[in-house]
């Protein structure tokens, strides 16, 4: 039996820091006074969001222990009336963890609290947070104190604030950093957590580190605030800073994060990041929620004067200690080997020459090496961080860190005790080979927490890796130096959108049934702190992902010139080739008795998108609907290949086009016979579907509906690439949003 709230504040009284301690208690009489009914409920809301503390989604309608529950979607909706209210369905807890870095003890704290408030599992995101799920509202007052006491806070993981400061798991020990990032790191997420300045944000602010340009790890350029580490010798002294980069971000439609200063010095990184923070407060998006990231903020007011309003801001702070002493104490962070260095060991066996070949990477401090310890889905049981808290005592002082592609990374192994250090994750079931390579499938948790998910990202994650599994031993090292990432929707939680293959799950109808499936998105560079941004190609039925996965790589392989990389092979080959060798697997199977294709991935259940919802709209299907949606997807077709080709003008207008077209084709189902006239499409959708909330997604609302009227008001506005790709971006999320309101519409016919 769990112990109460009031067992663990007296146990831990005097371990916690005080403001923490009554931060935790301030948030218990919140949730005591929303059960009462004395808050309301989207007051709360953004309380134990800013606690870490979200809602999840339970397809079943049963809840984890088989019990039923009132409603699927957690907390909305699921109070009883009374005085005596209780949340029904449990929800995730996300734990931050700044800059990925934790100790044996924090490990052996998330082992426990997995065990006793969730189920026995752990999950690394893609930010390097922790995230436990089916953990009771009741009970995370308990939790947060017990983390409090291992000094990890849930404080601001999610709600309108800066979420955790991500940085390279690789910082102090890469062979081509500029210097370690991770003492700024760390005094930057000191500096911000609870900062006044930064309570007053419409939407999320995510910072980044990173030691280098090159590679990936800080992924500077998908970041709110991206930071990179560079030096430059002023009167002859070698002086630390920052390139600066802001604005940037995935989601619906990504933004490149645009360069703020080439050169921040480390003394100016704290309160720029507070002017920046200021400015985003004062400026940025209050009351429509799709626009107020502040990549949004900076794309409107142009980097120019978003940078003067900054500076300007810089010039009136009041001096603060705070950013010296912080910075100043950081710098004084070490990390120290616990044995000797070595050599690599040859090995005796094949599994552990690939798992040297993959997984293991020289530091720059010679005779030592990282030792990933890679996560299928991102998850570890309880029993294996118990068994990584001992691994890390045993081999190291400790020096772990999570990596945000939902791995561990244990820092400064002696190359001599590689032998060992595998011999106990293998008994542990931590060796699986493949880390950072095409195994090593990034995923978001879709259709099973997620209220978002619209088809099974971890499903459809662990049959690719496990395919690819198998051929890990033969595959052709440029095939192997591939990434895929796999989110559950378009939001790209799992960051498709700078994969080299990249997928993001969507519904459609086929042969009368509702079948899950994913759009394929290529083009996007992981390297280079994120580079550049794939485009949505195409939408494939779920069963046929990895058909698509083995015909680009083996294309790739038969095709590519010397050194060329499969994001400049895609752009030579061109969209058209690539559609042409995928077309066939967007139809179903001729023979369709095997009801299994028309089902998600490891789930036997007939699919549906009612989990999503809250009720049907009204209206009569008719074909000319299917019709008229797949001319949509032609028109963005023909978009992209205008893009491709230099012609940013037509790019545009065939993106508006294809809004108009899929608008049409809904208006079509209630007017029969509607013009062409774009104005009485406009006029018509927006009274028909747009008033009506006919066309509102579940959760995004009528945020799609408004890239249409964007784009019809204006039509004649100049054009230019990076507009011009945001508009097939948008058009695309259109199209989407038009066939899941087509679903609506109708009563699907059941598998």
């Amino acid at each position: 039996m769990k112990a109460s709230n009031a067992f663990w504040a007296e146990q831990l009284a005097g371990q916690i820091p005080e403001g923490l301690a009554r931060e935790i208690e301030i948030f218990e009489t919140e949730l005591r006074l929303r059960r009462q009914g004395k808050i309301e409920e989207r007051v709360f809301a953004e309380t134990r969001l800013r606690r870490g503390a979200y809602g999840q989604r339970y397809d079943s309608g049963q809840r984890h222990d088989g019990k039923k529950v009132q409603k699927l979607l957690y907390p909305s909706g699921s109070l009883t009336k009374g005085p005596n209210t209780l949340w029904d369905a449990p929800g995730m807890q996300r734990i931050k963890i700044p800059g990925g870095g934790l100790n044996a003890r924090q490990l052996e704290t998330l082992a426990e609290l997995a065990e006793e408030y969730s189920d026995g599992i752990a999950h690394v995101t893609t930010r390097q947070d922790v995230q436990l799920h089916y953990v009771h509202i009741d009970d995370t007052p308990s939790l947060m104190r017990r983390l409090a006491a291992a000094e990890i806070t849930t404080r601001e993981a999610c709600g309108n604030s800066v979420r955790n400061v991500t940085a390279c798991p690789f910082a102090g020990v890469c062979q081509d950093e500029t210097f370690d990032v991770t003492p700024y790191s760390r005094a930057l997420s000191k500096f911000l957590l609870g900062h006044p300045d930064c309570q007053n944000f419409g939407r999320k602010f995510k910072p980044s580190f990173s030691g280098c340009s090159e590679h990936a790890c800080g992924l500077a350029n998908m970041h709110d605030l991206g930071l990179v580490a560079v030096e430059r010798t002023v009167d002859g002294v070698k002086k630390r800073g920052f390139q600066m980069y802001v604005g940037g971000g995935l989601g619906t439609v990504p933004y490149q994060a645009k360069l703020f200063d080439s050169f921040v010095p480390v003394e100016e990184l704290l309160p720029l990041a507070q002017a920046i923070a200021r400015v985003f407060a004062q400026y940025g998006e209050k009351k429509n929620r799709n626009r107020a990231r502040i990549k949004f903020l900076v794309n409107d007011l142009g980097i120019e004067k978003f940078r003067e309003l900054v500076l300007e801001e810089r010039k009136n702070l009041p001096p603060d200690p705070r950013w010296t002493e912080y910075v100043q104490t950081a710098e004084g962070f070490r990390e120290e080997p616990l044995s000797a260095g070595g050599t690599i060991p040859a090995g005796d066996s094949e599994d552990f020459r690939q798992w040297i070949r993959t997984n293991i990477r020289p530091q720059r401090q010679e005779g030592y090496a990282t030792v990933t310890v890679a996560l299928p889905l991102g998850d570890i049981t309880a029993q294996q961080l118990r068994d990584l808290a001992d691994i890390v005592r045993k081999y190291t002082n400790e020096t772990v860190r999570t990596a945000v592609e939902q791995n561990f990374v244990i820092r400064w192994v002696s190359c001599a005790d590689l032998s060992e250090i595998y011999r106990d994750l293998k008994a542990a079931g931590l060796s699986t080979a493949g880390a950072g390579t095409i195994v090593d499938v990034t995923t978001c948790p879709g259709t099973d927490t997620c209220k978002l998910g619209i088809s099974s990202s971890r499903g459809l994650a662990a049959e690719l890796r496990k395919r690819l599994a198998e051929q890990s031993f033969n595959l052709d090292a440029a095939v192997e130096n591939l990434h895929i990432k796999v989110s559950g929707c378009f939001n790209s939680c799992g960051q498709h959108h700078v994969a080299d293959l990249g997928f993001y799950g969507v519904s459609r109808k086929m042969a009368g049934y509702a079948v899950p499936h994913f759009q394929v998105v290529l083009g996007g560079e992981w390297e280079h702190n994120a580079g550049s941004y794939g485009l949505p190609m195409m939408a494939i039925p779920s069963k046929n992902i990895p058909e698509v996965v083995t015909r680009l790589t083996n294309r790739y392989l038969a095709a590519r010139k010397k050194g060329e990389s499969f994001r400049d092979f895609i752009k030579r080959i061109g969209k058209a080739e690539v559609k042409n060798l995928l077309e066939d697997l967007t139809r179903p199977p001729a023979e369709q008795s095997d009801r299994g294709f028309f089902r998600d991935w490891n789930d036997p259940r007939e699919y549906s998108l009612g989990d999503m919802g809250v009720g049907e709209c009204a209206g009569e299907v008719v074909s000319s609907v299917d019709f008229g949606l797949a001319a949509a997807e032609r028109q963005v077709f023909e978009a992209q290949l205008a893009l491709e080709a230099g012609d940013y003008h037509r790019a545009w207008q065939m993106g508006y086009q294809s809004m108009l077209q899929a608008a049409k084709s809904l208006v079509a189902a209630e007017l029969p016979g509607i013009s062409d006239d774009p104005e009485q499409i406009v006029q018509e959708f927006r009274t028909r579907f747009y008033e009506t909330q006919k066309f509102f997604d579940p959760f995004a609302g009528g945020k799609f509906a408004h890239y249409l009227f964007a784009a019809h008001r204006n039509v004649e506005a100049p054009r230019h690439p990076e507009k011009a790709r945001f508009l097939i971006e948008e058009a695309q999320l259109f199209i989407e949003a038009s066939h899941s309101c087509y679903y609506r519409m109708g009563t699907p016919v059941t598998v």
